[in-house]
């Protein structure tokens, strides 16, 4: 990867459609892997959006955009974070953002999606509570999720899966600095959006 300028960058990775595999579930490995790798690099530079994604479904769609500086991708990309999946994605070269583009905030939405961690707080809570006792008051039927884009991921630390549900905020003519998360998800930053 070669780059000259210190001005943002960004990276297209597309995931191809594989007859074994859907692109959500390609996706999710992706996204997994990715977070893992800017975890463990302690990365807390290089943004991602999914301008593919379908405001309208689940589905954050094919195609996964990295920001950052020009450093901060040939870092990422210098690992091996990608092993496995590069059959099943095509990767571009850096580009610069171009001028004058759009900014938005990419950012994680959590819900109390879970009757189960509901029903658990409520019994911590109150002792008087047993189990069948919080399932009648909190029944699985409760279950609420977003109705965002997410993808399926699975925890390390629990070893459970969760839906990560991502927003693309509205679009603003301004960046704004700020933090990005080991999701590589908005703390206060915008990303370039075109």
């Amino acid at each position: 990867m070669g780059c000259v300028e210190i001005r943002l960058s960004d990276v297209d990775i597309d995931v191809r459609p594989e007859p074994d595999f859907s692109v959500h579930h390609l996706m999710a490995a992706l996204y997994g892997r990715l977070h893992r790798a800017l975890a463990a690099m302690d990365v807390v530079t290089v943004g991602v959006s999914f301008p593919a994604h379908d405001a309208a479904s689940s589905h954050v769609g094919s195609r996964m955009r990295l920001h950052g500086n020009c450093e901060a991708l040939t870092t990422l990309f210098a690992g091996d974070w990608l092993m496995g999946m590069r059959d099943h994605v095509d990767v571009t070269q850096p580009c610069l953002v171009p001028e004058g583009v759009q900014h938005r905030k990419v950012f994680r939405v959590q819900t109390k999606s879970s009757p189960e961690r509901l029903r658990r707080r409520l019994m911590r809570r109150r002792h008087d509570i047993d189990e069948p006792t919080a399932l009648m008051l909190i029944p699985d039927a409760l279950a609420r999720y977003a109705s965002l884009p997410y993808v399926q991921l699975h925890s390390s630390s629990t070893g459970k899966t969760f839906r990560l549900f991502i927003d693309h905020g509205p679009l603003q003519a301004q960046s704004e600095s700020g933090g990005l998360s080991s999701y590589g998800l908005s703390l206060g930053a915008t990303v370039p959006w075109f």
